[in-house]
């Protein structure tokens, strides 16, 4: 098969679909690999490298576009690149279509077979090609919150551990899922104050046994969220429906309760966001303020810490890339369950229930494009 992978184009993504020694061993199985000059200038990987690796370099995405059978990136397809999509064409990356009607729109229009990240899943029910992404957005909400929080930068100016004869900042984390796990261990380890809120028994049972001590559990009602929230300094939204758009959880009401300064981390604003007043921000202008309170809400957060995240990106999108290759992506389908649950789009069709109810179109089972 012929794989490509571009240089990201959203603002501020420095990840790349395929590192070199992706790269290396996708041609060790016998494909041919095109590769954008430059793509992986953010995680200091230069041409010469892919090249070594068996890489073809081309000059530009539309030469990757042209050729490749399928395209392997980070982030959703921008809309100069949905336009150079083409019928049967394999697009393998996130998709996260649920709160973006043009992509869906322009993604059905393309005839192109989609594959999402964030949809594919394992036999333990969890989301294997999402939990890196989630843990390093968890990790970096607390980084981002922390500097948010700063007086300079429109915060309280509370140090989030405190010191030594004055309290350490609150900390509520809205679900307890890999994000707000991750989240919650870096507050904890910083010496914050933190509480976490999830509707699930026994995710509160696991977080109180691994935390003990060091943070505080509560069920997930409107009265705790509500006192949580208000009682918050830094409040970290890590909700989670598969495919869906995010539940708004904290009401534009609610900030009126918060301390002024208080800031709020949206790390689910990928898929629209928890927060009533939430909306997608970039690195390059990260926040905005609201009745005084402070929204972090960038959409590709693990683009910052792009090395990082795309080594551990392609350590879980590899072996499908592998497997849509060597057996086709309708054979690998029908062959993998969990790798079909990432099917999004074929053939003009939404294949995933969450997003066709989401966006009020009609839904076809991914199950009839391997038939």
């Amino acid at each position: 098969m012929i794989v490509g992978t571009v240089k990201e184009i959203k603002n501020h993504e420095y990840r790349v679909g395929l590192t070199p020694e992706s790269v290396f061993e996708l041609t060790a199985h016998g494909h041919r690999v095109l590769v954008e000059s430059g793509a992986g200038e953010g995680i200091d990987a230069r041409d010469a490298l892919y090249a070594d690796a068996g890489g073809e370099i081309v000059p530009t995405a539309r030469d990757v576009f042209a050729t490749a059978e399928m395209i392997v990136k980070v982030k959703e397809p921008q809309a100069e690149e949905r336009a150079m999509l083409r019928p049967g064409q394999i697009l393998y990356t996130y998709l996260h279509l649920a709160p973006d009607p043009d992509q869906t729109r322009d993604l059905i229009a393309s005839g192109a077979v989609c594959i999402a990240y964030e949809t594919v899943t394992d036999g333990n029910g969890g989301l294997p090609l999402l939990k890196p992404m989630s843990q390093v957005a968890g990790r970096m909400a607390i980084q981002a919150g922390a500097t948010a929080l700063e007086k300079a930068n429109g915060g309280r100016g509370v140090l989030l551990g405190g010191v030594p004869g004055v309290l350490p900042a609150k900390v509520c984390v809205i679900g307890g899922g890999v994000v707000g796990f991750n989240a919650a261990q870096m507050a904890a380890g910083l010496g914050a104050d933190v509480t976490i809120l999830d509707r699930s028994p026994e995710v509160l049972e696991r977080l109180g046994i691994y935390f003990e001590a060091r943070a505080k559990t509560r069920f997930s009602n409107r009265a705790n969220l509500a006192e949580c929230v208000a009682d918050a300094d830094l409040v970290i939204g890590a909700v989670l429906i598969p495919g869906a758009a995010a539940p708004q959880l904290v009401t534009a009401e609610m900030l009126k309760t918060m301390k002024k300064g208080a800031v709020l981390v949206d790390v689910a604003i990928d898929q629209g966001g928890c927060f009533e007043t939430s909306h997608p921000t970039t690195h390059a202008d990260p926040t905005y303020v609201v009745d005084g309170i402070v929204h972090y809400c960038v959409a590709n957060m693990p683009g910052a810490v792009a090395r990082t995240s795309t080594y551990a990106l392609n350590n879980v999108t590899l072996p499908h890339a592998l497997r849509i290759a060597d057996l086709g992506w309708k054979e690998a389908l029908r062959l993998d369950p969990h790798l079909l649950n990432g099917l999004n789009v074929w053939n003009g069709q939404i294949t995933y229930r969450a997003v066709a109810e989401a966006l009020g179109l009609a839904y076809t089972p991914a199950e009839e494009s391997i038939a």
